[in-house]
């Protein structure tokens, strides 16, 4: 065995989630058949809940090939591999299925060729799920139902302008402070996928959940390019066709975990409405990507790419 190889035997993995998690299960089947197949040349370990340091510091790990591999939210990726913050645009995405679609294809190529570039190979896009309005008042199914709304949202000005495109007052706070704001009326609504919605308790104070899916941001199964770079031809194989599996794995657990939690924020009487057609909002959103595009002139084809897929 080359001393290269010899090298790669007691792999790192980072990962923010606790162990009991889609994306955890998913790490771990990973690892396990890339030792299998390997016959035992490659093993390691996945490290959970963030033991290993934030997703910034992380990601720049796996980039020097300190971490081997990990899975990381592309949402705040951008600083490092600006591809990936094309995927942050609200409504670029039509579905949870689409998503699969183009991460699978052409579209999620070319942000992992620029991930590549950056010292990353991207092995699969995992599913970290669609966020979706909730409020007090009424259900959502225009943009004219955001106006006059004050919308809690992450710290980003992609999702402030968002919610100002369609004429509601972005209000930036910290996650654990939403609770208490929506149930005292400092904010009328929030926005989440539905096992943030659910577990938080959010669904009490907020009985309208409104399946706007606007953010659907995927999550990277990610590998240092050092370590690839070091593996036999054949165990580069072996890697990838593990990334797949394991990416098919979480998708599917992610969509237990989610259906489980739609039962329960049902039966405890939310009301859930569907939004089949989400063009008015996508029109909505010109402001956004016009400002986007203008400071990203660079990353015009790739969001073309994305917004013109079916």
């Amino acid at each position: 065995m080359s001393a290269l190889a010899a090298e790669a035997k007691d792999w790192r993995g980072w990962n923010i989630h606790v162990e009991d998690y889609p994306v955890s299960h998913g790490m771990e089947a990973f690892m396990a058949e890339v030792t299998e197949k390997t016959d035992g040349a490659i093993k390691g370990k996945t490290f959970h809940a963030g033991v290993l340091g934030s997703q910034p510091d992380a990601i720049e790990q796996v980039r020097l090939g300190i971490i081997d591999f990990g899975v990381f939210s592309l949402g705040p990726m951008g600083q490092a591999v600006p591809e990936t913050n094309v995927v942050s645009l609200p409504f670029i995405f039509k579905s949870v299925p689409q998503m699969y679609e183009l991460m699978d294809g052409e579209a999620g190529a070319a942000v992992s060729a620029g991930l590549e570039a950056k010292g990353i190979v991207a092995l699969g896009y995992y599913d970290a799920g669609a966020r979706s309005f909730y409020n007090g008042t009424k259900p959502i199914n225009t943009p004219d139902d955001v106006a006059g709304m004050k919308v809690r949202v992450m710290n980003n000005d992609l999702f402030v302008g968002m919610i100002e495109a369609m004429g509601g007052n972005a209000t930036p706070m910290a996650f654990a402070e939403v609770y208490q704001s929506l149930k005292t009326g400092v904010v009328d609504g929030a926005e989440n996928n539905p096992p943030s919605y659910e577990s938080t308790s959010h669904f009490e104070v907020a009985k309208y959940y409104s399946l706007s899916e606007h953010l659907i941001i995927p999550e990277c199964l990610c590998m240092s390019k050092k370590t690839f770079d070091a593996l036999t031809p054949e165990q580069q194989d072996i890697v990838r066709a593990a990334g797949k599996a394991s990416t098919d794995l979480q998708r599917q657990l992610w969509q237990e975990r989610e259906a489980a939690s739609m039962k329960i924020v049902q039966d405890g009487g939310v009301e859930v409405n569907s939004i089949e057609d989400k063009s008015a909002f996508q029109a909505a959103m010109a402001p956004v990507y016009e400002q986007y595009l203008a400071a990203n002139p660079d990353m015009t084809d790739l969001v073309n790419l994305f917004r013109n897929a079916d």
